[in-house]
């Protein structure tokens, strides 16, 4: 009752002219936490409108919206049809050459690293090569390029000497034979499991949740089928990396995104 009393005895301030509220808003620090209101031009109406309303070919990586992803893509479009035309000899020393095994990996770690995400195992048809399109772009448009391929490579790099190192040191151990050291071991799949992982910490709880069951269940089939339980073992440890990202790209996004506004330009999806 005392507060309140000592509310109500407060003179009523006259109210500001436009201009003058105008100067004193400007002058207000504008807050970056969960709570905080939209920058200016982006209310949260707008931006989830937006979200749903993305056209279809922004869906693809273009030169002007998405240039790291599409030179990228261009990249990996060159090598597939090289491997299609090369000779099978041409083309198993070429794949050698770039093979992460532990062989190469001791010899030349960098070289290999970088070559072997230059190959799609599978050719453009693979379900990867679809997968890399449609998760780096989107995953472009709302970090930006180069941390985009920071996602990539990390998951890619990590996933790789997660799964080489202990068959290496199983090799020292006489729990596998010599030849483990030089099994080829290419393409882009780790990458595109951690971008996957990463990009789901950007959707809406109910996507997010329906994209790792759906892609954790396609990976844990694969290693029930133990076909080959060292690149499915990658594929889910690469995920993983993935998830580890969400703090990461959640800020970058919001950086992107405080970025764009102060640009003047909306951006495809909050």
């Amino acid at each position: 009752m005392e507060r309140t009393a000592r509310v109500a005895s407060t003179p009523t301030p006259e109210p500001l002219p436009a201009g003058d509220v105008a100067a004193l808003l400007d002058g207000v620090p504008r807050q970056r936490g969960p709570g905080a209101a939209p920058a200016p031009g982006l209310p949260r109406t707008a931006l989830a409108a937006r979200s749903w309303c993305v056209p279809p070919w922004r869906l693809l990586p273009s030169p002007t919206g998405t240039p790291v992803t599409f030179a990228y893509a261009a990249i990996l479009a060159l090598t597939s049809l090289f491997a299609s035309w090369a000779s099978p000899g041409l083309l198993y020393a070429v794949y050698q050459d770039s093979s992460t095994d532990v062989a190469h990996l001791l010899r030349t770690p960098v070289f290999v690293l970088l070559a072997s995400a230059l190959w799609i195992a599978g050719g453009l048809l693979s379900p990867y090569a679809f997968a890399f399109v449609l998760v780096l772009t989107a995953l472009e448009r709302r970090i930006g390029g180069a941390r985009a391929i920071l996602v990539f490579l990390a998951g890619h790099v990590l996933a790789t000497l997660a799964t080489e190192v202990p068959v290496g040191l199983a090799v020292l151990a006489g729990r596998l034979p010599d030849t483990s050291l030089h099994r080829l071991d290419y393409g882009i799949s780790f990458g595109v499991a951690a971008s996957i992982g990463a990009l789901s910490g950007l959707l809406a709880p109910w996507l997010r949740w329906s994209l790792l069951a759906l892609v954790g269940y396609s990976l844990v089939t694969d290693l029930i089928a133990f076909q080959d339980p060292m690149t499915n073992w990658g594929h889910l440890i690469s995920l993983g990396i993935g998830t580890g990202f969400w703090p990461l790209v959640r800020r970058w996004r919001r950086e992107r995104v405080q970025a764009l506004a102060l640009a003047g330009a909306v951006p495809v999806a909050p």
